[in-house]
């Protein structure tokens, strides 16, 4: 009796192997879920306990993209003993390939997503930043979509040539249509990557000079000294030479002074000591060199270089002025006179 009903034909499959399909399915599916119910929950409780983000990605992915590709796999395993008519397996390849590649885009965009995050974690926190990590994965996201959707309509039999062709030809007017603004946002992009300035540093560009205020996707905008704002196209800020004051580590200071022709000898050589001594006593300075350098048209000029620590500008007008007064305080002790500009004429008298 069981023997008759095993042997038994229904659509060019006997009963037999469709039990036989059922069983391996099943088998199948008890096998996933033991996996998820007993090795990967002790997987996660393991993950919770470490310090590293890795393991949760890994078993996120486990969870959310590689689990429902084995219930597909389960499947496609269970049917292989049965005969499917051509339109049917065509129906099941066809919905299998647009599944897989569905899995195998999300899987992607999990891990590069992913790895931009730990890529910039830490480093980005304002707005603009994360505003543009939002664009990149978007842009990411578009891409990989297309390139999924030819893929699939590739292997259903859909001629995607003419498809691209037009693509293409849309795209080049496209780009002419709006070339300014795509070198904006490429522009954009580059800033974002490389880094050459951020919001709240002191630039120079040109002539204009000011603090960076916002970065956008077309346009960067500084607020000048003066107060007003500065707006920059982004490729005016990329092919510009732009001078970052707020990545100065030290500034260097050079400046000059004259004493008088009738300062003595052995002033002049106290001098550059005094200015060394000076600028060695003063906070956050680093002392290069003062030396006599010149015979000037009324004074014996000295060329003094130093450097101070950081880059804040009232921090270097402040140390400047103590220098100056201490010099100034320092020569008055010592008797010797600033040079400023005179004239010495001489008179003959003639003889009668």
């Amino acid at each position: 009796m069981l023997q008759d009903f095993l042997q038994q034909n229904y659509f060019n499959n006997r009963m037999s192997d469709y039990m036989i399909s059922l069983v391996i399915f099943l088998a199948g599916i008890i096998i996933i879920r033991v996996f998820e119910r007993f090795i990967l929950i002790r997987l996660k409780r393991w993950s919770k306990k470490t310090d590293t983000k890795i393991d949760d990605l890994v078993l996120r992915i486990v969870e959310k993209k590689l689990m429902p590709i084995l219930y597909i796999g389960i499947f496609y395993l269970s049917i292989q003993h049965l005969v499917i008519p051509p339109t049917l397996l065509k129906i099941i390849n066809a919905l299998g390939l647009v599944l897989l590649t569905v899995f195998a885009v999300r899987f992607l965009l999990t891990v590069i997503i992913y790895a931009l995050e730990i890529f910039w974690e830490g480093r980005e926190k304002d707005t603009s930043k994360k505003f543009a990590f939002k664009m990149i994965y978007t842009v990411i996201r578009v891409v990989f979509w297309t390139i999924a959707v030819l893929i699939i309509l590739d292997n259903l039999g859909f001629k995607i040539s003419t498809l691209i062709a037009g693509l293409g030809i849309g795209g080049v007017a496209i780009a002419l249509a709006t070339q300014a603004i795509l070198k904006d946002l490429f522009s954009y992009f580059i800033i974002f990557f490389d880094r050459p300035f951020e919001i709240g540093d002191f630039i120079i560009v040109g002539e204009y000079m000011g603090v960076v205020d916002h970065i956008g996707i077309k346009t960067t905008r500084l607020l000048s000294l003066g107060g007003e704002q500065i707006v920059f196209s982004n490729t005016d800020l990329t092919d510009s030479r732009v001078r970052n004051y707020k990545r100065m580590a030290k500034r260097r200071v050079v400046f000059k002074l004259g004493v008088l022709y009738q300062t003595t000898t052995q002033q002049l050589k106290e001098i550059p000591k005094i200015i060394e001594d000076i600028i060695k006593g003063t906070e956050d300075t680093i002392f290069d060199r003062a030396h006599f350098y010149s015979y000037g048209d009324f004074s014996l000029d000295f060329e003094i270089v130093y450097y101070v620590v950081g880059n804040d500008y009232n921090k270097y007008m402040d140390i400047q002025q103590e220098i100056n007064l201490r010099i100034k305080e320092e020569f008055e002790k010592r008797g010797i006179e600033f040079a400023y500009p005179t004239q010495t004429i001489f008179l003959m008298k003639e003889e009668t």
